[in-house]
């Protein structure tokens, strides 16, 4: 019978538009089954089939998978009566992050294996296809080498013989090492197989792939040298963990492809510098899609007009401001994180809601807490009386006398000097800690409703996180003043005024700088991982104030539960009118962050062992 390949999946790659112009890539059959020969001979079918594949990547946080995959570590508190578990745990089960699915690696598998055999496409278009098949397959290996540790690396499609004997089909866990060399090693092959422009972002490139192995090296260098911290969390057949011993050449492999993407090698990449406002400029990273965003490197795109959207907006813009007047406020940034933002100078300071005496500091405006802070700050939080769409968001948790009376109102005055936005305990989709997020909301119109969605793209790979890597490589090879130099470049776009010299650079500075840059992009969890520090701060021991206001800037700053920041007006005396603030932990944080020694390597499923008796399990589980 002559084999055929479902294509139903062509409806959803048309929203995948950035794969082709759209006159293009709308040019295709109108068909659900096509055989197999006729796919892999029309390169618009190819590209419908590659649309599947894409969508089907895995990433940690994503715009499309849900706010609540930015909703934990105490960087949030989460704003919906259905989720206030997150902040009620008391820690995270060893099932937690986990990721194994060879389903998505056969089909892989078997897009390589008919691009290989087809003799109808192009020379120039097999290539391509072949390289964007490899990178999407060492991407979902990297997906699950970072949660899992070593997992079996197959790279052809398995076929049962249905004799009732599966054994040849099992296979035994790779090396942690091996599962990152087989990323690094196929992010080298394919390079030069993908176009250096970067017109179509949501395809991969030459940056794309070397972004890939900048990351995925670093990982790889970071887990051999810290590991040794944690000499429990390995096995002896290095299924989990990897020799100190490889360690420098990993930081030298992260470093190599890091300078591949800095020297312009795989395009005209650049840190994103297009308003006067630095605040704004940063917040607008992550909403400009056009050509002039020299930052991005790979994205997950959307498209409005192509019916695929996302609900971030929907779920987490102010409830003020929201475009149906209700559903909203869900992601609250925490008093943890905002405190860990740098003074312009370059020193750490708290958010100073009292003086040296303990007495409420009185400002003449909201915002005037916050001033002197890197601009970053600003543009990934959204503070008290902060704009979104051109409104002031209202922030306010009562009115306040000179006595330290709270007034909130009574009878038809009920709540009146509370703000819309809140923040209130236990109130759903109103700010509970005083703070909105902003990274990655959408302001355009429209874009906060159920029935049309947000189109902004997901940042996978951008240019600063490149900096950033070749900084921390740097750092770990010895060569601190270089480490500055990359560090320096991120840290003046947000308007630090102070640059660092070699002698600053410390893993203290290392471990900040990455937290405040790359918030809500998916990255704390897995360089907790990595540094393997993730049990030293998340230590299921209640965090108090003290604790937030000290040690800013110490990687191994204790952060178990997600305080707030409640602005409250004066009713009277000589200040009347002014804002004064207090330190408020959320009525609904009764739990703490607790990661165990076993939450490092996530566990594999009992159905996959028990099908499977050569894969071995988790240390610590």
């Amino acid at each position: 019978m002559k084999k055929i390949l479902s294509l139903s999946i062509l409806s959803l790659a048309v929203a995948f538009s950035g794969c082709k112009k759209d006159s293009e890539f709308l040019d295709i059959p109108p068909i659900s089954i096509i055989p197999t020969e006729t796919a892999f001979s029309d390169p618009a079918l190819v590209i419908s089939v590659l649309g599947d594949l894409y969508n089907r990547m895995v990433d940690f946080s994503s715009l499309d998978n849900g706010w609540q995959s930015f909703a934990d570590f105490s960087e949030t508190f989460p704003s919906e009566n259905g989720s206030y578990w997150i902040v009620k745990n008391t820690g995270w089960g060893y099932g937690n992050w986990g990721l194994y699915d060879y389903g998505y690696v056969r089909d892989l598998n078997l897009f390589m294996q008919r691009i290989e055999a087809s003799d109808k496409l192009k020379a120039e278009d097999k290539k391509r296809f072949a390289a964007e098949g490899r990178f999407l397959r060492a991407s979902f290996y990297f997906e699950m080498v970072k949660r899992m540790g070593g997992v079996p690396l197959i790279l052809e499609p398995l076929q049962y013989d249905y004799k009732g004997d599966p054994t040849y089909l099992q296979r035994p866990r790779a090396k942690e090492s091996e599962i990152y060399d087989f990323v690094i090693a196929e992010a080298e092959a394919i390079k030069n197989d993908l176009p250096t422009s970067l017109e179509d972002k949501s395809r991969a490139t030459k940056a794309a792939a070397l972004a890939m192995e900048s990351r995925a090296a670093l990982y790889a260098a970071s887990i051999a040298k810290y590991g040794a911290t944690t000499p429990s969390v390995s096995l002896p057949g290095g299924e989990v963990g990897i020799p100190a011993s490889m360690a420098d050449a990993y930081y030298q492999k992260s470093l190599e492809a890091s300078m591949q993407i800095i020297n312009g090698e795989a395009g005209p990449l650049s840190l994103y510098k297009s308003l006067p406002v630095l605040s704004e400029n940063f917040a607008a990273i992550f909403l400009d899609k056009s050509s002039t965003n020299t930052e991005s490197i790979f994205i997950e795109d959307f498209k409005a007009f192509a019916g695929k959207t996302h609900g971030y907006t929907t779920n987490d813009q102010p409830y003020s401001i929201s475009d149906e007047g209700g559903d909203a406020g869900r992601l609250n940034p925490s008093l943890n994180l905002v405190s860990n933002f740098e003074m312009l100078d370059g020193t750490f300071a708290p958010i100073p809601a009292t003086d040296g005496s303990g007495k409420a500091i009185a400002y003449e405006n909201q915002e005037d807490i916050f001033a002197g802070r890197d601009a970053r700050l600003a543009g990934t939080v959204l503070l008290p009386n902060g704009l979104f769409k051109g409104k002031r968001v209202d922030i306010q948790a009562g009115n306040i006398t000179a006595a330290g009376q709270i007034i909130l109102g009574e009878g038809d005055l009920a709540e009146k000097f509370i703000g819309l936005d809140g923040p209130v305990n236990g109130r759903e989709f109103r700010t509970q800690t005083g703070f909105y997020v902003r990274k990655w909301l959408d302001p355009t119109i429209g874009s906060g409703r159920r029935g049309r969605g947000s189109d902004v793209a997901f940042i996978r790979y951008r240019y600063a996180e490149i900096l950033l890597n070749a900084a921390e490589a740097n750092f770990e090879l010895g060569q601190a003043d270089l480490a500055a130099d990359f560090m320096n470049q991120v840290r003046s776009r947000a308007g630090i005024t102070v640059p660092l010299t070699g002698a600053d650079v410390t893993f203290d500075r290392i471990v900040h700088e990455r937290r405040v840059e790359l918030a809500f992009e998916g990255h704390i969890l897995f360089d907790y991982k990595r540094w393997r520090i993730a049990h030293k701060i998340w230590v299921g021991e209640p965090t108090g104030i003290v604790e937030i206001k000290t040690n800013l800037g110490k990687a191994l700053q204790r952060s178990t539960q997600p305080w707030g920041l409640w602005p409250y007006q004066l009713a009277d005396g000589p200040d009347a009118g002014k804002w004064i603030y207090k330190e408020v932990l959320p009525s609904n944080v009764t739990g703490t962050n607790r990661f165990l020694l076993g939450n490092y390597y996530s566990q594999i499923p009992d159905n996959v062992i028990s099908a499977n008796p050569r894969i071995i399990r988790q240390p610590n589980q």
